[in-house]
């Protein structure tokens, strides 16, 4: 491995991650349906910690039944009753136009329960901008806190998706206090562009779309394979000269399918954690699953209420 991923570290980064979420005011969230112990335990967790300040809405006796069999004091929170999830969702989306909250939590119910919600032409949470998922990840093994995307929304994304994709990320980054002009590689499975490979000619196009000031606020480069996108020897070794390759701080994949997989590579064989928030929509939603670790679910509402205290310093009124 290369002098910059050679070091592996401490796993810091989400716990400086953490306390920076502390630092600033806590984030009013709608937390949607959590009727788990591991939804509801994120949510108060999240809120012992000083990084949110939640609002529970479902069924008020599926919640209260849960804190009490798993020792969760939620007694200082306010709870929406609604009869089930999909009312949930709704009642959140709504509470969210009503300037309730300025994060969305998912909690027990199946993603594309909330996100159907979210999505809705008619009095749901769309901007002009694509709905994205980023998975913030801190690998061991790897200097930096590394952006994957998208891995849990678009399938196969065209090239106007990937380009808000991208934007989204970079957004996201900055805003979020990671540091300023991310390096974004873009992923293929080559390094050249060649027709046979449709996702290296969409690498090219989007490289040249952020020369054209389409897409702003990150160094892009692509196509890129994986190995010479993080490590710098395999990119001196194939003779790729760039301020991405070997150092990339944002990952874009081609299509879900590839997201997913190298996000579940990362998490299984090197042992990362991955934190999980959704853009694009007036407010941030925070996706976490049932096979998160506590800490990732924390770092999770730590990267939104970082992002949405960036948003309420600029104006209330820009999408996430």
């Amino acid at each position: 491995m290369s002098a910059d991923t050679s070091q592996a570290q401490s796993p810091s980064k989400y716990d400086r991650l953490i306390a920076a979420a502390q630092a600033v005011p806590p984030a009013p969230t709608i937390v949607v349906h959590p009727c788990d112990e591991s939804s509801l335990r994120g949510a108060v967790d999240s809120a012992q910690a000083g990084i949110i300040r939640p609002l529970l809405v479902g069924p008020e006796r599926k919640i209260r039944d849960t804190a009490g069999r798993h020792g969760l004091d939620i007694a200082g929170f306010e709870l929406v009753d609604v009869a089930h999830s999909d009312e949930a969702a709704a009642k959140a989306v709504e509470l969210i136009h009503a300037g309730r909250g300025e994060l969305l939590m998912k909690g027990s119910l199946h993603t594309d329960e909330l996100m159907r919600a979210v999505t809705a032409k008619a009095g749901g949470l769309r901007t002009d901008r694509r709905i994205s998922h980023v998975f913030v990840m801190d690998v061991p093994a790897y200097a930096e806190t590394i952006f994957v995307t998208d891995a849990a929304i678009n399938i196969f994304p065209d090239l106007d998706a990937k380009r808000d994709i991208i934007q989204n990320a970079i957004n996201l980054y900055v805003e979020a206090g990671f540091g300023k002009s991310p390096r974004v590689a873009i992923l293929s499975a080559v390094e050249t562009v060649t027709s046979k490979i449709p996702s290296t000619i969409e690498a090219a196009a989007l490289c040249k779309m952020a020369d054209r000031g389409q897409i702003t606020g990150g160094i892009l480069d692509g196509p890129l394979a994986f190995d010479n996108a993080i490590d710098v020897e395999a990119a001196r070794i194939k003779g790729i000269k760039s301020e991405v390759a070997g150092r990339a701080q944002i990952l874009v994949v081609p299509d879900l399918e590839a997201g997913n997989m190298l996000a579940k590579n990362l998490a299984y064989f090197a042992k990362a954690d991955g934190a999980g928030i959704v853009l694009g929509a007036r407010v941030p939603v925070v996706l976490t699953s049932r096979a998160d670790s506590a800490r990732a679910r924390m770092a999770s509402c730590a990267v939104a209420a970082l992002y949405a205290h960036a948003r309420r310093r600029r104006a209330p009124t820009i999408a996430a």
